[in-house]
């Protein structure tokens, strides 16, 4: 799989993955595209973390049965942990990068605050 992949790639790859499902999945934004149809008529043009989006779209319509509504409420409820587990890594980083002493207060701040 090269780093970015064609419409038709990402529907050869995705079992039961319809070119009318994957056109919703981009006009309702829930997938976004390098190239989009409307962009001086060039086609889309599809990450490997935007193919591996469809994929959980496509799981999560298919195993759990979510309608358009539900499924953007999970997927953003997704996109929410994940912006959060970045923002978790980059503050556990900035803390690493203190002295011990305030790693220390840092952490015993954190566990009293656990209680």
């Amino acid at each position: 799989m090269t780093d970015h992949l064609t419409e038709d790639e990402v529907l050869a790859a995705i079992p039961g993955l319809t070119r009318t499902r994957l056109v919703a999945f981009i006009e309702t934004e829930l997938i976004v595209p390098l190239r989009r149809d409307d962009d001086r008529g060039s086609p889309p043009v599809f990450r490997r973390v935007d193919f591996a989006r469809v994929q959980l779209l496509c799981d999560l319509t298919s195993d759990l049965d979510l309608g358009e509504d539900a499924l953007a409420v999970v997927i953003a409820l997704i996109d929410q942990l994940h912006a959060t587990r970045q923002e978790l890594l980059a503050i556990a980083r900035a803390v690493e990068a203190e002295p011990p002493d305030i790693r220390a207060r840092i952490g015993s701040v954190l566990v009293e605050n656990h209680r």
